[in-house]
């Protein structure tokens, strides 16, 4: 039997009527939102044959235990778990793979932005450690913005061993840390690449650090010594999306 999990607020639930309104198992709208954007939204789902309840927000606000919902819960059936039995196939359909790859990185908040900055550029998929991960839930998928429904998302028992898989099929992995010589912008990363963001504070546990195939850091000229990983993630992936343009 398929997994359902809840997906909350418009965009998130507009991404799945979009890409895969077949995963639309049913749906909660809040009696008291009467706008446009709402209506239209109810509208294509109804397209689908989709159960829609109306309910008062208290409801909504209990189910999604303090998340923003806008005013609507979905219920659909998650998308398949990718292994690192999948990354082969991925590199294999890309052009040039670009994958994120987060040590560490706890935060379901910081975890759904990076996932709708991944969505943004195009990344092949999001790859994260079984333990010691935050995974895929309610929050990371309202702050993601529908890109947790988009973006694959693979969980291996490695992250060390998932990288040496990538190495194997020729992906270049790139780890940041800032105490590197290189800056980011002076890497290329028109061929198959592969960047590892480690948690704040922390960075990159040791064998993931030990297992890149270069280091490079992200040239700070204010006083903090450190971005969020979600900001520092944009500015590393969009270098990327620029040379490759």
């Amino acid at each position: 039997m398929s997994q359902k999990v809840d997906v909350y607020g418009l965009h998130a639930v507009r991404s799945i009527v979009e890409h895969s309104p077949e995963r639309l198992v049913s749906v909660q709208v809040a009696k008291e939102r009467h706008d446009g954007a709402m209506n239209a939204l109810i509208s294509d789902i109804k397209k689908w044959g989709v159960s829609i309840q109306m309910v008062p927000k208290d409801t909504l606000n209990k189910r999604a235990e303090g998340g923003n919902h806008q005013g609507i819960i979905a219920t659909v059936t998650a998308p398949p778990t990718l292994t690192e039995n999948d990354l082969e196939g991925l590199v294999e359909r890309a052009d040039a793979a670009l994958f994120l790859v987060l040590d560490g990185v706890t935060d379901p908040h910081n975890l759904g932005a990076c996932l709708r900055t991944a969505d943004a550029a195009g990344v092949t998929a999001v790859i994260v450690a079984k333990d010691k991960s935050a995974q895929l839930n309610a929050t990371v998928r309202k702050v993601a913005c529908g890109a947790a429904e988009t973006v694959p998302f693979v969980v291996v028992t490695n992250l060390a061993r998932a990288l040496r898989q990538l190495q194997q099929l020729n992906v270049w992995v790139i780890g940041t840390a800032g105490e590197a010589e290189h800056s980011l912008y002076e890497v290329d990363y028109k061929t198959p690449t592969a960047l590892v963001m480690g948690a704040e504070g922390p960075g990159m546990r040791r064998l993931t650090r030990e297992t890149c195939d270069q280091l490079v850091s992200i040239p700070l000229a204010g006083s903090v010594s450190s971005l969020n990983v979600s900001v520092a993630t944009g500015v590393c992936l969009f270098e990327a999306v620029r040379q490759r343009q």
